[in-house]
């Protein structure tokens, strides 16, 4: 019998944070009030406080801003490589300085743990600003052609899951490729971003490049609909993806979606199982399952699927569920109440449906938003949660008997964002591997990212790549 530690409470400090009590758009350098005047209410998911008053952009805000980058551009893309550089190194470097701030606020407006936030989500976004900046002024030897030009305007439309880190997923290359921005933060979490325009600001950015409108879904389609914005980037979900393609074709706007997913996590009878199970621990409960790319079908070969499970359960009842500021916490916050209302409308349908439905006993937290993690066994290819996105911490597991079974039943699906493969055979993993329809292959490890590697999916999970050399390409003219 392992032993049971106690955990005494190793809360991270709020101080170094201090949120305003309201905040205006970013618009051409300067924090400025939304011209209707409206404002809406951020809230802390893990206790229901409100963080801050954040302006409501409208279309008359979206268009302040597009001219703003537009104005901006001409300059932007007219300095060397070399200079776009320095302005990306200036913005990493205080990015890391204020980290720690930084994932305080994360952790309090996205609801999930201080570990991942200080951990994986901050270091990813620092290291995106310095790996973009090294390409700026080494564009003609990215393979896109002599003299690769940039678009233009960037508007770009992020999601709630990851903010800080989308962020930088979008504008460090924009920048890099000699484009000026406008960016759009999701409604539930705008503080991380109003944050960076201040280090925009810090670093002494010229004004305009990068433009912050925060809003609802109003104004990300106002920005994605605006005739002077040349490329538009989106990263949500599928729905919203079809929507913008519908509005974006027929103009001569460059688009990039990266969209949903439902993830298929192979695990092999070779497999080493006490390391497949941290990497499926990994995959579908780390940031409570809210990620695109999460393993949330896992797929286990029939020989081992009894004891796997013996070990998974065992594992999930070992995490610790509650504040996402205490450093011990593995389970953080859903986002909001509407995102753990469709958690658990897609839970109730699966044991509808009737798969074996279990959690590890688990105390929520009396406010906020909560869920405890969660598996389902007995799952067929017929069932909703096995067909259908549920970005929660929901795991469904089926079974196979053959790599050809694996195969076909980690493809069928309308996604193909990521999967992963669990075997100690490398001629297995690249067998299996070149037959998975899915953007991003991950072999005995799960959600692993770096600057350097591209990201994106196939059929419903979108098109385009961002990260690595390939992420250049949505930004430049060839």
């Amino acid at each position: 019998m392992a032993p049971v530690f106690d955990y005494a409470p190793a809360p991270e400090s709020r101080s170094v944070v201090d949120i305003a009590p309201s905040y205006g758009l970013f618009i051409d350098g300067e924090f400025t009030e939304a011209a209707g005047g409206k404002v809406f209410k951020t809230v802390s998911p893990s206790s229901e406080e409100v963080l801050a008053e954040v302006a409501e952009a409208s279309e008359e805000d979206v268009d302040r801003a597009v001219r703003a980058a537009r104005k901006a551009f001409e300059k932007w893309s007219a300095l060397p490589g070399s200079e776009r550089a320095k302005y990306l190194f200036r913005i990493a470097r205080i990015i890391q300085e204020r980290s720690r701030e930084l994932a305080v606020l994360e952790t309090l407006d996205n609801g999930k743990p201080i570990r991942e936030t200080r951990d994986a989500d901050l270091p990813l976004v620092a290291a995106h600003f310095f790996y973009y900046a090294g390409w700026a002024d080494k564009l003609e030897h990215a393979g896109y052609g002599a003299t690769p030009k940039p678009l233009g305007v960037a508007g770009q439309v992020i999601p709630w899951n990851f903010p800080l880190l989308m962020l930088a997923w979008k504008i460090a290359p924009a920048l890099a490729t000699g484009n000026t921005v406008v960016l759009k933060p999701a409604e539930t979490t705008p503080l991380s971003a109003l944050f960076f325009a201040d280090i925009c600001r810090q670093a002494g950015l010229p004004k305009g490049v990068v433009n912050i409108v925060t809003g609802d879904g109003r104004a990300g389609a106002a920005l994605v609909a605006h005739p002077d914005v040349n490329k538009v980037a989106f990263t949500g979900s599928t729905a919203v993806g079809k929507e913008i393609a519908r509005t974006v074709a027929g103009t001569r706007k460059k688009l990039t979606l990266e969209l949903g997913g439902k993830g298929a996590n192979i695990v092999f009878d070779d497999a080493p199982i006490d390391q497949a199970v941290e990497g499926i621990v990994n995959g579908i409960f780390f940031n409570q399952g809210q990620v695109c790319c999460a393993g949330s079908r896992l797929l286990v070969q029939e020989s081992i699927h009894d004891e796997l499970l013996d070990s998974l359960k065992r594992r999930l009842s070992t995490l610790r569920l509650g504040d996402p500021l205490d450093k011990n916490t593995d389970i953080g916050a859903i986002n909001s109440a509407e995102q753990l209302a469709r958690i658990t409308a897609l839970a109730e349908q699966g044991e509808a449906e009737g798969a074996e439905r279990w959690s590890p006993a688990c105390e929520l937290p009396e406010n906020g938003y909560w869920f405890a993690p969660t598996l389902f066994t007995n799952v067929t290819q017929a069932h909703t949660i096995a067909r259908d996105e549920i970005f929660g911490p929901v795991l469904s597991v089926l079974t196979f008997r053959t790599p050809d079974e694996a195969v076909a039943k980690a493809n069928n699906t309308p996604y193909g964002l990521s999967a992963g493969i669990w075997t100690e055979k490398g001629s297995r993993i690249l067998a299996v591997a070149g037959k998975l329809r899915a953007g991003v292959i991950w072999s005995n490890t799960f959600n692993k990212f770096d600057p350097t590697s591209p990201f994106g999916g196939y059929k419903e999970s979108g098109f385009g790549r961002e990260g690595g050399r390939h992420g250049l390409e949505a930004y430049l003219d060839v």
